[in-house]
């Protein structure tokens, strides 16, 4: 079979690129050449402009058991170029800009057809290392091993091949180093205040834990015109980063005394919160969160991932009682064909400010600076350029 390095000729070719291998949990990217085969029937080979780096991505390099795979190329947060199409391919084609997304988008099933959520049926959301329709890969190293993919985008590599359900085509004049960023984390966050809250305008929201989706809230809930938007977390530092998203007040839990934080958060807002968001992975918040939601009309969303076989404790006679609403939020209930264009539009409309949300910029091949700089806290989100 032929291989060859990319170019205008490569459609229904393997093509040799380079990509950040993750060969061992906890370990140094490495940057390798790889093989990235042709897509197949309803896929599209993209080329990555940048990619960005987000928690889930350390969070599965650090794993070791199921479902961390390794050889793997992590990576969901990217912009990239259509280089070649697959069979049954309709309205993308070479040359066109596209996102990638984590969170399946059909069109055609049940569950994306439907306006009540954004799960889709056809290609329910798991961390599996293979293509979603015929569980293979389209990566091998050069002695033709088999590399594994993530969460079917893989975008810490110059080509990769993503499923249709899997990408959408976006405005080719958004700057990329901010496009991509909808991929997941912001999207996420600015999606769970917008679409799944459908936070009201005047409104009170609190937000536990202000790491990147909890700003990216914050941001969503001020684009929604909340009027009080408070962040609880540990370091209290983070509130002159929140005032930049529209944090208005803050409550650091480690200094509640003998005052539990959602009692603190119930005295603050009068009888508690219109809309709490749990945006750390704990089944603790979940229930603070929950606890401190007002009574009759309160909504508690949760966005963190907790560890496997979490368990949540909540009174039957409070559920009953309180009316309140407790629920959960995958990419901020957005679908991503047709939400994610209108985030670019308010984007480029200069409302939704994604600017602030980027800390650093850096060349691809300095991957493993990214990932000490999020591991030790000093930024929100890295964009790497993949160069030419």
């Amino acid at each position: 079979m032929d291989i060859e390095k990319s170019s205008n000729k490569t459609a229904g070719k393997p093509i040799q690129c380079r990509a950040a291998i993750a060969t061992a949990p906890g370990e140094p990217l490495v940057i390798d050449e790889v093989i990235v085969d042709p897509p197949n029937s309803h896929e599209v080979r993209v080329r990555i402009i940048c990619t960005s780096l987000c928690h889930s991505d350390v969070t599965f390099w650090k794993m070791k058991d199921f479902p961390a795979v390794f050889p793997r190329i992590l990576g969901h947060e990217a912009i990239g170029v259509v280089e070649s199409v697959g069979e049954n391919v309709d309205g993308l084609v070479e040359g066109d800009v596209v996102i990638p997304h984590f969170l399946a988008d059909c069109t055609e099933c049940v569950g994306c057809r439907s306006k009540k959520g954004n799960l889709c049926s056809a290609f329910p959301f798991k961390i599996s290392p293979w293509m979603p329709r015929d569980q293979t890969s389209r990566f091998k190293d050069l002695r033709g091993e088999t590399i594994h993919h993530f969460v079917s985008v893989s975008s810490f590599s110059e080509y990769t091949v993503l499923d249709i359900a899997h990408v959408v085509k976006v405005d080719p004049t958004v700057p990329p180093n901010r496009a991509c960023l909808l991929s997941c984390g912001v999207s996420t966050g600015v999606g769970a205040a917008w679409r799944t809250a459908n936070v009201e305008v005047g409104s009170t929201v609190v937000i536990f834990g202000l790491g990147s989706i909890g700003l990216a809230v914050a941001e969503g809930a001020r684009l929604c015109g909340a009027t009080r938007i408070i962040g609880v977390d540990v370091i209290s530092e983070k509130f002159e980063i929140g005032k930049r998203f529209g944090v208005t007040e803050f409550v650091n839990s480690k200094d509640c005394g003998d005052k539990s934080v959602s009692q603190i958060i119930i005295d603050m807002t009068d009888g508690g919160a219109d809309y709490c968001f749990e945006c750390v992975g704990l089944a603790s918040l979940v229930q603070e969160a929950y606890a401190c939601c007002r009574k009759g009309w309160g909504k508690t969303i949760v966005l963190g991932v907790d560890k496997p076989g979490s368990q949540l404790s909540l009174s039957s006679f409070e559920v009953l009682h309180s009316g309140k609403i407790l629920m959960g939020s995958l990419f901020g209930g957005l679908k991503a064909k047709s939400d994610i264009p209108i985030l670019l539009k308010r984007y480029m409309d200069k409302e939704l400010e994604l600017d602030k949300f980027v800390t650093h910029e850096m060349k691809f091949e300095e991957i493993n600076s990214a990932f000490d700089l999020l591991i030790e806290g000093k930024c929100l989100r890295c964009v790497m350029w993949m160069g030419e």
